[in-house]
């Protein structure tokens, strides 16, 4: 009698623990660790809160002194001063959160792509990066306006403006402060002439974002430029540029293979290995 019933037991074990195993595991993703850190660590929330505390502290001294410019463009033509001040800030993991369209994507083995982005967009229900809203409230209050300079495409504007406002940012409701790619011409990835466009009618006291391409051109450059770039403006950090993490995806993701599409997946993977520094 007993023995009749241990196999059966065990049977009944491995298939549960089997069934557990399927239902717990995460299909390979090399934005897992990134997801999880940005959604469930305190170290995430208080680095964002950090860098919006600092900005927000160092705030009064733009508005106290008109030669103040977070433009490199500006520095070079003294009538800036006579502008109305403007802060340039991005809107993805800069002000608002995407983290979970990304972990959508882990749980459904999908990649990015350009039909579900959108439609995440259309839903409107990115909440805000922790502390985002009350600096940019702060400014809006202190006569500041506030440009969203965004890589999302113009189709989604309307509904990130919806997010933006249920969230708590203010939108203007006389200009087009939400600049989309591809809402003009010449309007692209890179934001430079969308930028350009604010520095001829407003004084860029700040420039806020996630990526070195929301501060100055750093699109198909190699990895050495790039940290030469932070280096040679390493003072703008900090005082007029304010950046903050996003280790999921970026333009810094694309740098670590030289903007090279086409690569295979060893070929990736041997690239990934001689990046990784074990050298004391």
């Amino acid at each position: 009698m007993y023995i009749l019933k241990y196999p059966l037991i065990l049977t009944v074990f491995i298939f549960a623990s089997c069934n557990t195993v399927q239902q717990t595991s995460l299909p390979e993703d090399s934005t897992t660790q990134a997801t999880l850190w940005v959604q469930n660590a305190a170290e995430y929330d208080a680095i964002a809160m950090q860098t919006y505390a600092t900005a927000m502290r160092t705030l009064p001294l733009p508005l106290e002194d008109s030669f103040w410019t977070a433009s490199l463009n500006q520095e070079e033509n003294e009538n800036f001063m006579k502008l109305p001040p403007a802060i340039i800030i991005d809107v993805d993991e800069t002000v608002l959160d995407n983290s979970p369209f990304q972990a959508r994507m882990i749980k459904q083995g999908k990649d990015f792509n350009i039909e579900d982005w959108n439609a995440w967009c259309t839903e409107a229900k990115a909440k805000a990066v922790p502390g985002a809203v009350e600096f940019a409230n702060y400014a809006a209050d202190r006569g500041i306006t506030i440009f969203y300079i965004t890589n999302r495409d113009y189709e989604v504007e309307e509904a990130t403006r919806q997010n933006l406002i249920e969230v708590g940012f203010p939108v203007s409701n006389s200009i087009d402060n939400i600049m989309t790619n591809g809402e003009e011409p010449g309007w692209n990835s890179s934001k430079t002439e969308r930028r350009q466009q604010v520095e001829e009618n407003y004084r860029v006291v700040m420039v806020i974002g996630d990526d070195l391409n929301d501060f100055l051109p750093a699109k198909d450059i190699s990895q050495k430029k790039r940290a030469e770039l932070v280096k040679d403006n390493s003072e703008w950090f900090g005082r007029r540029w304010f950046i903050l993490p996003n280790p999921v995806y970026g333009s810094w993701e694309q740098g670590l293979f030289d903007f090279e599409d086409g690569l295979s997946e060893s070929e990736r993977n041997e690239i990934l290995r001689k990046r990784l520094d074990s050298k004391n």
